[in-house]
């Protein structure tokens, strides 16, 4: 709900009279217009008004003329009232390391950038940057906001910052003031003041998840025939390494990427978790390479992913969700790789090396899995169903696999897909472990993953 106060009485009867009868829509949601008891509206103290006072006027420019369209030209000191220089950029689906340079080369394309800090909050890579003049911060949100850095994934996610200038003291791989090159490399660990920490609730001292990136490039060539999608002239000549996308970043001592990819995985039901239903568990989030579970604490099991930043992504999705009846604990190990049991070594099949298996959802680079990576829920996004199957062989299916099917539906245009929705999100992860793969004749073979959507 919202008030919104008219210049005059006249005006608001107008407005009511003319939306009665036909009701408006506000990207597609009708609103419903009626009047209030108050006379006025009191914004002196509401701490959106300054942004409410930059649209109204931002509005009332465009009507005008006089506010510049990116791809236009400028002139200088034309600015949005009460917009701030200073972008917060969060980066999501960070399948591969981003680092200062990176965003540097990106956001140089719409104007000056003076400083950088990249920090990690909420297990988030985010970053704040500053530009020299608010124009260039608005056209930068405008043009890149959405978009995706590499191929399917790195999308940037926009907003203009409460902050007005940035503090660098120091310039290394976590933060930069492109006008202060004398600063010193500090020790890694750039400091904000109180005002801007309290900002984005971060304690006195912030830290990016990349120290180096792992011999990431600021601006590295394509590889051959690898197609990278780019945002209109702005990334320009960005890529990944081949072995970056083809998921096998697995780096001996995980150098310069902190952390590791191999996670411990512990208050597992040893009689009835498998390696293979932790391979296609943690398979969601990442390319699982080895699984062991522990010869005499079948209770815990080491996974070793892809990558660092597949570890990451499948420990915070998966650490504290239920799995037959125990709760799952999740963090990463102090192993760098699961070893295979040597020739002779009795191991009861507990160890398994998983890395050329053909279920493995990332191999391909750009494939639509990056974009569809959810928290484990209690509805499940079915593929690969064949035209003979109905509802009712599905629901069938998830019935005798133990579920509780609370609802279902084929997608309209698409009847190669469904949801299907279970009694609980335990019942869901245990339906996926069990059923991602199943054999549904016709040569198709069911596939299984956590939706966004509910039925």
């Amino acid at each position: 709900m919202a008030f919104l106060e008219m210049a005059s009485e006249e005006a608001a009867v107008t407005m009511v009279n003319y939306y009665t009868p036909v009701t408006p829509h506000l990207r597609s949601q009708p609103v419903f217009i009626q009047y209030s008891n108050h006379r006025e509206l009191k914004t002196d103290n509401l701490p959106n008004q300054a942004r409410v006072q930059a649209a109204l006027q931002a509005v009332s420019a465009v009507q005008s003329g006089s506010l510049a369209l990116p791809g236009a030209p400028t002139n200088e000191g034309t600015v949005l009232p009460g917009q701030s220089p200073v972008l917060r950029i969060i980066i999501e689906n960070l399948f591969y390391p981003v680092t200062l340079e990176v965003l540097h080369q990106i956001f140089s394309k719409f104007g000056t950038v003076l400083k950088i800090i990249t920090f990690t909050k909420n297990n988030q890579f985010q970053a704040l940057l500053q530009y020299a003049d608010p124009l260039n911060a608005h056209y930068a949100k405008m043009a890149l906001d959405g978009q995706n850095i590499y191929n399917a994934c790195c999308t940037l996610r926009i907003d203009f910052s409460k902050l007005t200038s940035l503090n660098v003291k120091y310039n290394n791989d976590k933060s930069r003031d492109f006008t202060r090159l004398d600063l010193p490399t500090g020790d890694g660990q750039p400091s904000l003041e109180p005002p801007m920490a309290a900002a984005f609730g971060a304690p006195g001292i912030i830290s990016s998840p990349y120290a180096g990136a792992a011999g990431f490039a600021p601006a590295i060539g394509f590889p051959q025939g690898l197609s990278v999608q780019t945002v209109p002239g702005a990334l320009g000549p960005l890529a990944v390494t081949s072995s970056a996308v083809t998921g096998r970043m697995a780096i001996p001592g995980a150098s310069g990427i902190p952390g590791n990819s191999v996670l411990l995985v512990t208050n597992l039901n040893p009689d009835l978790v498998t390696p293979h239903g932790l391979f296609i568990l943690f398979g969601v989030y990442g390319d699982v390479h080895r699984v062991k579970i522990m010869f005499n604490k079948k209770e815990n099991a080491l996974v070793q992913m892809a990558d660092a930043n597949q570890a990451q992504l499948a420990m915070n999705h998966l650490s504290g969700q239920r799995l037959y009846g125990k709760v799952l604990r999740a963090t990463l190990s102090k192993h760098q790789a699961v070893q295979l049991p040597r020739e002779g070594q009795e191991d009861q099949g507990l160890t398994k090396d998983f890395s050329n298996s053909p279920l493995h959802r990332f191999k391909k680079p750009g494939s639509k899995n990056f974009q569809n990576i959810f928290p484990p829920s209690a509805t499940l996004h079915l593929s690969n169903i064949p035209p003979s199957v109905t509802v009712d062989d599905l629901k069938n299916l998830f019935t005798e696999a133990g579920c509780s099917v609370k609802a279902f539906k084929f997608f309209q245009k698409d009847r190669k897909m469904a949801l299907i929705q279970l009694g609980s999100v335990e019942e869901a992860i245990q339906a996926l472990i069990e059923l991602h793969n199943h054999d549904l004749g016709e040569n198709h073979h069911l596939r299984v993953s956590f939706s966004k959507s509910t039925i």
